[in-house]
């Protein structure tokens, strides 16, 4: 296996030993598998695909699990009432699949035996409830799969994007 030198500057010295104590004391499996995750984002990028970074998971704050991959945004449709919102967020993956980000907020309840200004101000007696929200992510292979999972509304507006590439190069 053909060796290969790195300069390292002193004060990268710290990054470089606690890589190689992540990595079970293997420093080049560190460095490699930074440079393919690095090589693997800077051409999507070129592609015009970007990082993406989701929630899922029940909740909401830092505690929630977070998912990464690339791709690109194809739609974003919200359905809300006065006491929760539901939104889908479609992607296309690097890969030609299609990435469904589904977020539920929280259930809000409010209640309380007066109206007008009195209610707005919190006179009287007030009940309130919530529960936790949820974030689910979903991976199709084509539209077809897709068309069964998301609302009719965001199937079209994503079905008429879908084939288009997500860089149109112009010679102007």
């Amino acid at each position: 296996m053909p060796n290969k030198t790195i300069y390292v500057a002193d004060k990268d010295l710290p990054l470089y030993t606690r890589a190689q104590e992540l990595a079970g004391g293997n420093l080049s499996k560190a460095i490699s598998t930074a440079l393919k995750r690095y090589v693997d984002a800077e051409e999507g990028r070129l592609e015009g695909y970007e990082e993406i970074t989701v929630p899922v998971g029940p909740g909401t704050g830092r505690k929630r699990q977070r998912q990464r991959f690339t791709g690109v945004k194809l739609g974003e449709w919200v359905r809300s009432d006065s006491n929760k919102a539901e939104i889908y967020r479609v992607y296309r993956s690097r890969s030609g699949k299609f990435v469904i980000h589904t977020e539920k907020t929280p259930d809000f309840v409010h209640e309380t035996s007066e109206t007008g200004w009195r209610k707005l101000l919190g006179f009287g007696e007030q009940s309130f409830a919530m529960n936790y929200g949820d974030a689910t992510l979903e991976v199709v292979e084509t539209l077809e799969d897709l068309k069964a999972k998301i609302p009719a509304e965001l199937y079209q507006m994503v079905a008429a994007t879908a084939e288009a590439p997500p860089v149109q190069d112009l010679d102007i």
